[in-house]
């Protein structure tokens, strides 16, 4: 392997130390602890460990945390009903609710009955539309964590084209917009592709930096990438491995083995953007208590 791993570990224990010693902070000063309120609906295994791991963060990071459990027949009314109790809470500075939610709860409505000042996941259109303003409050965690990896190991995306592969709402449409700003960290010329893109190695082939975010294991080939590109890799897909105790491996969308010999950086999975977006939300929840308390900052 020739590129160089961007570990995503160490730099979200970074980005939790600098938000421990900012939560410090505002402890001291103000008397004040950052609180993270997260909304788990349903028994989904994937997600109730995640939501685990956000409230252990929250807590080593000195943060107040509360986790409101759900069963998945919950109404939608039920978790209306949780969200406008949470947004009216002082104590609480961020909200979010764990995706995917089941099928009979409409999840545009429970993500608008979110405080935008308290919505750390970025999600809400009131959010989505200061990041495409340029002016944003809450970007969603993992573009923001990608932008933090690149940045923190020298591939500053000024000047650069990036290639984003995805279109989804919580990774491809933000963090597209993220690194187009005219801001640090950012003024990148930015494509978008996706399912209907035409000859998409021809595009992707173009990228300086590459952001994989398809869903799809490993569907960025070597053949698909120039040297020396920087990949991030969104993707988490689980493949089979019969030969492993738990019967599966965990892969990204990139085929790394074989794009490692041509990229000049790359992020493992795991071990890469995953860690990244917990540090992230974290971080945000910080901002949001601190807005809280000076929203003339909000500007």
């Amino acid at each position: 392997m020739t590129a160089k791993l961007i570990n995503g570990t160490k730099i979200a224990e970074e980005i939790r130390a600098e938000v421990a010693e900012g939560v410090l902070e505002m402890r001291d000063r103000h008397g004040i602890a950052p609180g993270l309120a997260v909304i788990l609906i349903g028994e989904d295994p994937a997600s109730s460990v995640y939501v685990r791991n956000k409230e252990k963060a929250a807590l080593e990071a000195g943060m107040l945390s509360n986790t409101v459990l759900l069963p998945a027949d919950a109404s939608e009314n039920e978790v209306l009903a949780h969200l406008a109790r949470l947004n009216g809470d002082a104590r609480v500075h961020g909200i979010l609710v764990q995706l995917p939610v089941p099928e009979h709860i409409d999840e545009n409505t429970v993500i608008e009955a979110i405080d935008p000042a308290k919505d750390v996941d970025g999600l809400h259109p009131f959010n989505m539309g200061l990041l495409m303003a340029g002016r944003p409050r809450f970007v969603p965690a993992t573009p923001l964590g990608i932008q933090q990896m690149l940045v923190r190991t020298g591939h500053d995306p000024e000047g650069k084209h990036v290639v984003v592969c995805g279109r989804s709402n919580i990774v491809g449409k933000p963090v597209a917009a993220l690194l187009m700003q005219r801001s640090q960290g950012a003024n990148a010329t930015v494509t978008v592709c996706h399912t209907r893109t035409k000859d998409l190695a021809a595009i992707t082939r173009q990228a300086d930096i590459l952001i994989a975010a398809m869903g799809a294991p490993r569907a960025i080939t070597a053949d698909m990438v120039k040297t020396g590109v920087v990949v991030i890799d969104v993707g988490i897909n689980r493949v089979d491995a019969p030969e492993r105790k738990r019967g599966y491996r965990l892969v990204g969308d990139v085929d790394f083995d074989a794009v490692s010999e041509k990229a000049a950086a790359i992020t493992p999975v795991p071990g890469g953007v995953g860690p990244m977006t917990i540090a992230m939300l974290l971080s945000n929840t910080l901002k949001a208590a601190r807005l809280s308390i000076h929203p003339e900052l909000d500007k």
